[in-house]
């Protein structure tokens, strides 16, 4: 996590997970490249529009290369010819010596930012093994101060949006469980209707 800066709009000083939304390189990546079947399903609970293949791969691979641009860690495969056919936003990425890397990643939890906010995100949280970051490198792009890893116990003291608390309270639940019990297929969802905060599953449809 990291500290977003006092002087930001949206959520100034607070500690968030680094996040950013769907670049156009994402998308023509996300042509080249594909989620395991299961986390693809998941991505399509209750969106609006069809979902495809290629729309759940370009919200993995955002959350993959914002992670490096704002933490400047990996999650990749070192690959030899990672120089070639670099897409747009992705350059640095590729320059590091690496290829994402998406069949470690678990779709988590969903939120939707209240109405009324500066800015209104609807956000999809990934999470892998720290195991799959192979490299971390320097070139971060300033938007996170104070990056470090926490644990829960931590996270919970830290100056955290109100999202942020609900996500840990979900994830330490998550790591509770039995390892054969890691793979459910509900997502947690987050979102206000009607003035009020409301949690609800995203299931596969009936």
């Amino acid at each position: 996590m990291g500290r977003r800066h006092p002087g930001q709009v949206f959520l100034p000083d607070t500690f968030v997970f680094p996040g950013g939304r769907v670049e156009p390189a994402d998308r023509a990546l996300a042509r080249r490249l594909a989620l395991p079947p299961r986390e693809t399903e998941r991505l399509g609970y209750a969106v609006q529009g069809r979902p495809s293949d290629t729309r759940a791969a370009a919200l993995a691979l955002a959350a993959i290369r914002e992670t490096f641009e704002e933490t400047g860690f990996v999650v990749g495969t070192p690959a030899t010819n990672a120089r070639a056919a670099a897409p747009g936003a992705w350059r640095d990425f590729i320059r590091a010596g690496h290829h994402p890397r998406l069949n470690g990643l678990t779709f988590f939890a969903r939120a939707i930012t209240p109405p009324g906010r500066p800015r209104r995100y609807d956000t999809r949280f990934f999470l892998t093994d720290a195991a799959m970051v192979t490299q971390c490198v320097g070139n971060l792009d300033g938007e996170l101060l104070d990056i470090d890893w926490f644990t829960l116990d931590e996270a919970r003291q830290l100056n955290l949006p109100s999202i942020t608390h609900h996500v840990i309270e979900d994830l330490a639940k998550l790591l509770a469980r039995p390892a054969k019990r890691l793979t459910a297929r509900d997502v947690p969802f987050y979102r206000h209707r009607y003035g009020r905060f409301e949690r609800t599953l995203l299931s596969p449809p009936d």
